[in-house]
């Protein structure tokens, strides 16, 4: 790998008063791409009753926004790195104000999901195209890293954030306002994108990979197909075979960019020695946090009985500590800790944040809100230091494949916890069931709620089933984890992140031709 001599006598120009007001731009997109995976959660029943879809067309309103955010999170993140992320940005704003008031007075269900499926288009250009400028601002590695811990709390606390404002909303007006909310932050982008944040693209970027577009979606998608219907339908050969192509088309997706002449994901970003472990501890980051939310949001809702609203409200209290943990992480790595030890750090507490969970019983408000607010902070620790690690090593005018990279992941990650964990839970709960309770019941809580009343105590046990297996399934869990914290440790202890040097197009063709 070539060195870059300016980066030993020139030290980075620091950020000024521009780029951090541009930073609050920036993370306006961000705030509403992950506030959309979740502001139907409260909507859905009056979107029923106004558009009356299909079951299955309920399913595809719900789902479509997050299958199209995945599928195409790579092939924007490297079209972003061709033609400039500002540019990508701007035109995702776009789409995604059009496609959120096409939305809000859809008049059909049809309407609705495609609308739902532009807005996954323009929420995929918008997450990689927000870190990729991010990266372009602020050159210094000190606030670069503060930048980033922002960036990761805002995702992070936009999920929980997404469910409230939609159970306000439908409160008060209808369900059409709750994509209304995104027509102000995306003009505001609009108007000052163009004034304040600068343009990002590869000066030498090769010819755009067509093919490996449709191979990259078919990689994804069926894969996260899968994970997401297997909590509730279980091991069914369908979702079986579902992850099964995705897997052989990833294979034909990996072989291609190690081979092709101008890969979509250049296989030199593999070259900065934190990158792979970054990517591996993101997901598994994110099997932990969406694991542990497949449960607690039932368990507020079905155990202890709260309405839907209610739940969202004190499922935000574990979100307020959020703000502090990336900026305190990275406070204490520019002080001299170690990164390592700051993620291992990240995955031990994340782990003891499972532990409590495990001791929860059917009346543990107060403790599974806390077991949420520890394992939310132990996440964004790890989430804030291996996204730094991750860009500080990648290439910037690769800055777009690489945060793509880092949030599909990170969307395989959360499919994957919900599907391994939720099975947990779900096998835990039918084996503490009786054998004589009602099919229905003996499937899941919900079903068990819905007939409760004619079978005496059944609620109760069903509860204590549930109970049981959030707790076996935070075992394994917090064993995952420890099992993080110790792979950090080790593959995370000698890397510093150092400015890599800028490709040029020769060391492209030599990547290629050598098949790394």
């Amino acid at each position: 790998m070539t060195t870059n001599p300016k980066s030993t006598t020139t030290p980075p120009a620091r950020a000024g008063r521009r780029e951090w007001t541009a930073l609050g731009v920036l993370m306006l997109p961000l705030l509403l791409v992950s506030m959309d995976v979740s502001v139907l959660y409260f909507a859905v029943p009056s979107i029923s009753a106004d558009l009356e879809p299909s079951g299955t067309q309920q399913l595809w309103i719900f789902d479509i926004y997050a299958f199209v955010l995945a599928g195409l999170l790579m092939t924007m993140g490297s079209l972003g790195d061709r033609i400039g992320h500002r540019r990508l940005l701007l035109l995702g704003a776009a789409a995604f104000g059009t496609a959120s008031l096409t939305a809000a007075y859809a008049n059909s269900a049809e309407m609705l999901i495609a609308a739902r499926a532009v807005l996954g288009i323009g929420g995929a250009t918008l997450m990689p195209s927000t870190m990729a400028i991010l990266r372009t601002m602020f050159t210094d590695s000190g606030q670069r890293a503060k930048a980033i811990g922002v960036w990761s709390g805002v995702m992070t606390g936009g999920i929980a954030l997404g469910s409230v404002m939609s159970g306000v909303l439908v409160e008060h007006f209808w369900w059409g306002s709750v994509f209304l909310v995104n027509l102000p932050a995306m003009a505001l982008l609009l108007l000052l994108g163009p004034l304040l944040l600068p343009e990002s693209k590869n000066p030498a970027p090769g010819r755009f990979d067509l093919l490996s577009v449709p191979l990259s979606m078919a990689a994804v998608l069926p894969v996260v197909y899968g994970l997401k219907e297997i909590p509730s339908e279980g091991w069914n050969v369908r979702y079986v075979v579902s992850i099964t192509v995705g897997l052989l088309f990833a294979a034909l997706f990996v072989h291609r960019q190690r081979t092709g002449a101008s890969p979509m994901i250049s296989p030199a970003l593999f070259r900065g020695r934190g990158f792979a472990p970054s990517v591996a501890l993101n997901l598994v980051c994110m099997f932990a946090v969406m694991g542990s939310s497949y449960f607690t949001t039932q368990y507020l809702q079905s155990v202890l009985g709260m309405g839907a609203l209610e739940a969202a409200l004190w499922a935000l209290l574990p979100s307020v500590p959020i703000g502090a943990a990336g900026p305190i992480a990275t406070q204490l790595v520019q002080k001299g800790v170690n990164r390592a030890y700051v993620v291992t750090a990240g995955f031990v507490i994340a782990a003891a944040g499972f532990a409590l969970l495990t001791l929860a019983g059917t009346d543990s408000m107060w403790l599974v809100l806390t077991s949420c607010a520890v394992l939310a902070v132990g996440g964004v620790t790890v989430m804030s230091q291996i996204m730094d690690l991750a860009m500080g090593t990648a290439p910037v005018e690769r800055a777009g494949a690489a945060s793509s990279l880092m949030e599909t992941g990170g969307e395989f990650g959360g499919a994957l916890g919900m599907a391994v964990l939720g099975s947990i839970g779900t096998a835990i709960y039918r084996h503490d069931i009786p054998s004589s309770a009602p099919d229905a019941a003996r499937e899941t809580l919900g079903g068990a709620l819905a007939v409760a009343d004619r079978v005496p105590g059944l609620a109760t046990v069903a509860r204590e089933a549930f109970t049981s297996g959030m707790q076996g399934a935070a075992i394994a869990g917090a064993v995952l984890l420890v099992g993080a914290a110790v792979l950090a440790a080790v593959t995370l202890r000698r890397v510093e992140v150092r400015e890599p040097a800028c490709e040029t197009p020769d060391e492209q063709s030599e990547l290629s031709t050598s098949g790394v």
